[in-house]
């Protein structure tokens, strides 16, 4: 069983899920969603703009996994943003998906000028059950107190680009503050810069494990909640067998001196939306 954290409505989240950013829809992510389930995962991540939630929602028929046990998060893209639109855009979510509730909905980018308004309608998605957890994405500390300025529910969530290279810190002990659960997405780099570093290989021969096994078990010490990406079944397996053993505080102090705040995504502040 993956530990679970509780969000700040009660609400318990798996500390590790499936990504599946830029994995294609169709069989790849069928294929992919079904090996997270069969390996024990119960959580998986997507998004409108992903393409891909038709294809989740498949593979989670085909698991035979109960769906009170599942925990699915997807994404309201930047051109769905604003009251209204977000209403609607969560329906056809749920339609691609086949589900009648989503266990997480988060706003995918703040787009300026909307993203307050596009939080309101996930309060009221919220308060109407049609999600148990309501949350963003890619928010930087101003934005996160611009919505908190304006809200009747705070965040539960705040998914954001975390791993090694740039670890957060600031945002993290903000959200902390406030009682928002931090999400990495891409917690393993993309382009597997990770793997080919020298602090991680050799804390992974120390450990016995593979270098992604020690960056999700850094997360996770860390009180992060971690989705790595992956569309092999065996790597898929992997990165979930990290519950076996435990980073000492020197080895997590090694890791954390890797941050360099270096993004490999778009800047929220800078994105163009």
């Amino acid at each position: 069983m993956i530990p679970t954290k509780k969000l700040h409505n009660g609400v318990d989240m798996p500390v590790l899920g499936l990504g599946v950013w830029q994995t294609k829809a169709g069989e790849e992510v069928r294929t992919a969603v079904k090996a997270a389930l069969a390996a024990g995962y119960r959580s998986i991540d997507t998004a409108a703009v992903y393409g891909n939630e038709a294809g989740v929602g498949e593979a989670i028929r085909e698991s035979g996994v109960a769906r009170e046990d599942l925990f699915i998060t997807t994404k309201v893209w930047n051109s769905d943003q604003g009251y209204e639109s977000t209403l609607k855009a969560l329906e056809t979510s749920l339609d691609k998906l086949g589900l009648e509730y989503m266990d997480l909905y988060l706003i995918h980018w703040p787009v300026s000028g909307k993203y307050v308004d596009t939080y309101r309608a996930l309060e009221t998605l919220y308060e109407q059950g049609k999600v148990r957890a309501i949350g963003v994405s890619n928010f930087h500390i101003h934005h996160l107190e611009d919505v908190l300025a304006n809200c009747k529910i705070k965040p539960m969530v705040n998914q954001i680009e975390l791993h090694p290279r740039l670890s957060q810190v600031e945002i993290r002990e903000f959200c902390q503050k406030h009682e928002i659960a931090v999400e990495a997405w891409s917690p393993l780099m993309q382009g597997g810069e990770i793997f080919e570093n020298e602090t991680i290989a050799q804390i992974a021969e120390k450990y016995g494990k593979t270098p992604a096994q020690i960056v999700l078990r850094w997360d996770i010490q860390s009180d992060i909640i971690t989705i790595p990406k992956s569309i092999t079944p065996s790597r898929i397996e992997q990165n979930v067998n990290v519950f076996d053993f435990e980073l000492s505080a020197e080895d997590l102090a090694k890791i954390d001196a890797l941050n360099e705040n270096r993004r490999l995504g778009p800047d929220p502040d800078n994105f163009d939306f």
